[in-house]
């Protein structure tokens, strides 16, 4: 599978740079590489956000904590290091879509992130930092070289026509995202009860004859 050098030498690729990075961390030295640095993590978690893969999607039992819970809600747990988005929340020993619980995260007073809810022994679903690209499918990894060469763009390559490239980047990252959520939530099978198009996809316009997701970013029809 691709390392965090092909992908980027990938994205350099994509804008026509004929540079090849061999290390950026540390960073070789070359521009690229210092940018490929700053940009490749945001990058990467901004993709990891836009769709519940497959390779990040995780469940845990949440640790309770001594925060007070607003009057609205009975327990308080804190939400896991690695954590990207939630997804849902189910009772303990359950993993029926049914059983979903309502929740919400907040930041308490030293800046934590924590999850209220009225399930006690609760598990969160949820969408978890991965930096291990061997676990990237050959599409998330095709749809982070061109989201990461729209962040690349505007730093290589100066004034409009910088900004150009990096909103067609960016904009071929989105098609992307279409087809590779869509096959990544084909190796699914669940209970569709509900389906919306998510505001990224209507943005896009991408969704009126190629698929319909769920709440999740799962494919439902395409």
């Amino acid at each position: 599978m691709a390392s965090v050098v092909d992908i980027v030498n990938l994205a350099l690729a994509r804008l026509g740079d004929s540079a090849t990075v061999t290390s950026i961390d540390p960073p070789e030295g070359s521009a690229q590489a210092e940018q490929a640095k700053r940009f490749y993590p945001i990058a990467r978690d901004n993709l990891l956000e836009l769709h519940a893969w497959n390779f990040a999607t995780k469940r845990i039992s949440l640790a309770a904590t001594s925060d007070v819970a607003p009057d609205a809600w009975a327990f308080t747990y804190a939400v896991p290091s690695n954590y990207i988005r939630a997804l849902a929340v189910y009772p303990e020993q359950t993993n029926s879509e049914a059983d979903q619980q309502p929740f919400i995260i907040e930041t308490n007073e030293l800046g934590q992130l924590v999850l209220y809810t009225n399930v006690e022994n609760a598990t969160l679903k949820y969408i978890s930092l991965i930096t291990d690209t061997t676990k990237f499918t050959p599409l998330f990894i095709n749809t982070l070289s061109f989201m990461l060469a729209s962040f690349l763009a505007g730093s290589l390559i100066k004034g409009d026509t910088g900004m150009k490239i990096a909103d067609a980047m960016y904009n071929k990252a989105m098609q992307m995202l279409n087809v590779a959520a869509g096959k990544d939530a084909a190796a699914r099978n669940y209970d569709a009860q509900k389906t919306h198009v998510p505001g990224w996809i209507q943005d896009y316009g991408v969704s009126d004859q190629r698929s319909v997701y769920d709440a999740d970013g799962r494919i439902l029809r395409g």
